[in-house]
């Protein structure tokens, strides 16, 4: 149904007089200029939609983004007038509202005011009241951070450690998704060519429950019973990449076609949210992971320009209101003998400024390392001290390793003057990982060193 109006969108059902809780997300929904994700004018860079949000005691502005038909996860739709914003209120109380639509040549990668585009009904006013929802679900807990090397709860000051699952990292390869598919099943020296099938998740469809969402007539069940299964067995953490494009499953990708790097997929990234939501409401961290190092030069030759700008962006706009979110500045970031070209210092130091800049919940910024002590010798030590990047994910080859490598590199952090969180999330060797349990019903070595190891030695949680 659309409406000429401003239309309020909760992420539970509700009608717009309802009161929204504390941490509870709320979706604006404006319209605007009828466009489509291929229109001549490019609606993903030539508009901007700010929200500013006021309570007494402070102010946050949230970016918007063109959402098509309001409903492209259900519909599929490319093109529509409605744009939305999404905002997670953390105070108690009155809260205003002000959105601003403008237009001008690559101005979503501004912040500089363009042509103002008008919006009916683009102030308004909502209350916010106390939280009832229970754990697991995030909204119990509130926004997590990062506190002296640790997982904290700005509202409570809770610590949380992290207990989740690193595989597999090509989750959103998911056929439920538009739009999603495997473009080829290659292989590096030594590891075995991936299928050319991509995700179906149907071992978990009986995991799927009454009530729980789905889209277009039953799309999603089976990933949303792999959460619903992952949380039954005490899982609080996911790891997924949203970009994999010329890397190891090249199946991944929030664009609207692969090798167009400025227009989005509205359907697919809305169908993302609704799982991202699952997650959410199961206390699933979103561990987000931007790019892998095989195309960690793929964007404005890794520098943070107008690609990755853009695709930062549209990230933070659609998904930066989730309480408990990682953002991750790539896996295995920085040149390695199977990606000898890779980013240097100063363009990881941009990406973390970056992300601190423009994300307005300020959640955590990490770097996944390469898995070998030489490795990590080559490009952490430069890093030491950059209030900007929040910490490590770790990747260690030898298992063995993970008590000496935690400790090396939270000490070396702490005489820098910036703590690092670090958590223990590729373990190796390479070639085996995890056994199964059938294989390896006790995983002992994997308890002892990377499990205990790692807690004990002080990390932040494990994958």
């Amino acid at each position: 149904m659309r409406l000429s109006v401003l239309l309020l969108v909760f992420t539970v059902t509700c009608l717009p007089s309802h009161a929204l809780e504390q941490w509870e997300t709320l979706t604006l929904n404006f319209r605007g200029p009828q466009t489509s994700e291929q229109a001549r004018v490019n609606p993903f860079t030539n508009y901007r939609l700010d929200v500013n949000f006021v309570h007494q005691k402070k102010a946050i502005k949230v970016r918007g983004y063109f959402a098509a038909d309001g409903r492209a996860a259900e519909t599929s739709a490319r093109a529509g007038n409605q744009w939305n914003a999404r905002f997670t209120p953390d105070l108690l109380g009155l809260w205003r509202y002000k959105a601003t639509l403008y237009y001008g040549e690559d101005i979503a990668i501004s912040d500089e005011p363009g042509e103002l585009i008008p919006l009916a009904n683009a102030t308004g006013e909502f209350e916010v009241t106390p939280n009832t929802q229970a754990e697991p679900n995030f909204r119990a807990l509130g926004r997590l951070g990062v506190d002296a090397g640790y997982f904290r709860f700005s509202s409570s000051g809770n610590y949380w450690l992290k207990g989740g699952t690193n595989s597999p990292e090509n989750l959103l390869a998911y056929e439920g998704f538009d739009d999603t598919y495997r473009i080829a099943a290659e292989a590096r020296d030594g590891e075995a060519a991936p299928p050319t099938d991509i995700h179906t998740f149907t071992a978990h469809l009986k995991d799927w429950q009454e009530g729980d969402p789905s889209w277009q007539d039953g799309r999603g069940k089976a990933l949303i019973g792999g959460f619903n299964y992952l949380a039954s067995q005490g899982m609080n953490a996911a790891y997924f990449l949203t970009l994999n494009l010329l890397g190891d499953g090249k199946d991944v990708w929030p664009y609207a076609s692969p090798d167009n790097f400025t227009r989005f997929d509205c359907s697919k990234l809305d169908q993302w949210e609704i799982a991202f939501q699952r997650m959410q409401a199961k206390g699933i961290l979103l561990h987000i992971v931007t790019q892998e190092t095989e195309n960690e030069l793929m964007l404005d030759n890794g520098e943070t320009g107008r690609l990755r700008k853009l695709y930062y962006r549209e990230l933070i706009a659609r998904f930066s209101h989730h309480l408990g979110l990682v953002w991750n500045l790539g896996e295995e970031n920085g040149p390695a003998n199977f990606s000898p070209n890779g980013q240097d210092t100063e363009q990881r130091k941009a990406m973390a400024s970056y992300f601190k800049a423009n994300d307005p919940y300020q959640h955590p910024v990490l770097l996944h390392t390469h898995a070998t002590p030489h490795g990590k010798e080559e490009i952490l030590p430069d890093l030491l001290g950059l209030r900007d990047l929040d910490g490590l994910s770790f990747q260690v080859h030898k298992r063995e390793d993970v008590v000496t490598e935690v400790n090396k590199w939270r000490a070396r952090a702490n005489e820098a003057g910036h703590p690092w969180l670090i958590t223990m999330d590729e373990i190796g060797m390479w070639h085996t990982g995890a056994l199964p349990d059938a294989q390896d019903p006790n995983h002992d070595t994997l308890r002892r060193h990377a499990l205990w190891g790692s807690l004990l030695a002080g990390s932040a949680g494990v994958e």
